[in-house]
């Protein structure tokens, strides 16, 4: 019988979520928490820089219990006033693709929380990425309050459509608590999986 090997606890995350607090009050709640929860497992927080909504809750929450927390935001942001003031690293890039790329080197994995158009984007192309075999990171949504549920259907149709691989479902992992975040990232696959199939004409 083969000796299951445990991965170990990640030090550092990207989280994913957004500039705005939403409809839904847990939403709050549970960006306070995951801030909470990395900085007492020791993991820093790796983010899009902003002292706005989910992420400036996340940020405030780790800072508070004595996390590092790492910044990366686009100047033009910054002279929106959008930045966190207060970060242990603030990382200023030109653009909001260097934005993504330095979150993804300074990142072990990604969570992802509630948001809009920009984390789903986010979300998108770290997951695209994945696929393609060009990275092993794991990549968890908290689904807050069922609000993924509808991104998890959509999933699903694409594979039932025929437009990716079954396999590709075990990229990402939905938890609806936090307290399965990180057994959920030390069991998903590290491997670069199959070989994306293309279809030739």
């Amino acid at each position: 019988m083969s000796k299951q090997v445990s991965q170990p606890v990640p030090s550092s995350l990207c989280v994913f979520c957004g500039s705005r607090f939403g409809t839904d009050p847990g939403s709050r709640e549970v960006a306070s928490q995951l801030g909470q929860l990395l900085a007492h497992q020791g993991i820093s927080l790796v983010y899009g820089g902003g002292g706005v909504g989910l992420m400036g809750l996340v940020a405030n929450a780790a800072l508070k219990a004595g996390g590092r927390v790492v910044g990366v935001i686009p100047s033009f942001l910054l002279k929106r006033e959008a930045g966190h003031p207060a970060l242990t690293e603030t990382v200023v890039v030109e653009t909001m693709h260097e934005r993504k790329l330095q979150m993804f080197e300074r990142a072990d994995g990604f969570v992802v929380l509630p948001g809009g158009i920009g984390t789903l984007e986010e979300l998108f192309e770290v997951l695209s990425w994945r696929t393609l075999g060009l990275h092993s990171k794991p990549i968890v949504i908290v689904d807050q309050g069922g609000y993924w549920q509808p991104l998890a259907a959509l999933l699903r149709g694409v594979v039932d459509g025929g437009f990716a691989a079954r396999t590709h479902l075990d990229h990402v992992a939905f938890v609806s608590d936090l307290k399965d975040l990180l057994p959920a990232i030390a069991a998903m696959p590290r491997s670069a999986g199959l070989e994306k199939r293309l279809d030739r004409v």
